[in-house]
């Protein structure tokens, strides 16, 4: 399972597994409830780049990044780490 320490979003931490490029198990600390609970089974399954596709760049009102945003981002890292081992 991976963590990610979210900046500028009114969550605080995501928790997400990637399992052979897929999206599994996203769970939100803080946030808008009913978006962050309707966000992970909306993407449960869906591929991590198609993911990260729709979501990088979400704005929030007028922040600069959102939840959806910083989940684009959280997944890219975990990309990142995967390719690595």
């Amino acid at each position: 399972m991976f963590e990610y320490k979210t900046r500028g979003t009114c969550s605080s931490r995501i928790r997400f597994d990637v399992r052979d490029g897929l999206v599994h198990d996203v769970q939100f600390d803080g946030g808008c409830a009913g978006n962050l609970a309707g966000i992970p089974k909306l993407i449960e399954g869906m591929k991590a780049v198609d993911v990260i596709g729709k979501l990088k760049g979400t704005p929030c009102g007028n922040r600069p990044t959102s939840c959806p945003d910083q989940l684009a981002i959280a997944l890219e890292e975990a990309l990142k780490a995967q390719s690595k081992t």
